[in-house]
């Protein structure tokens, strides 16, 4: 039997990265602002963790002016959402794992 974390997404696992896809996967499309702020991180680390997030085709990014701002949103792509939910269903059967004990230990 194959351990459950080798389902985990490397892309997702790391925990700003999780909080993006979380808060994004519960919306159609967030503000940059807002979801700096609701995930409690600065401009640059959000913007860096972005940046990985689009590479890998997870995530959106949308920029247009309002007015005089430019301004910057954000959304789950198909491939992303696949992915989370995925990811979940692998954090979901780790916690749930109960491994076969070995032929030798169960004598």
């Amino acid at each position: 039997m194959t351990h459950p974390r080798k389902s985990l997404d490397t892309f997702i696992h790391a925990p700003v990265r999780f909080s993006i896809a979380a808060t994004l996967a519960s919306v159609d499309e967030a503000d940059f602002r807002t979801l700096r702020d609701t995930i409690e991180v600065t401009d640059s680390a959000l913007s860096k963790q972005i940046a990985l997030l689009e590479q890998a085709e997870y995530v959106k990014v949308r920029k247009a002016f309002v007015g005089k701002r430019a301004r910057t949103w954000l959304s789950l792509t198909r491939k992303g959402r696949t992915a989370f939910t995925g990811h979940i269903a692998a954090l979901q059967e780790i916690a749930a794992w109960e491994p076969e004990p070995a032929d030798e230990l169960s004598k």
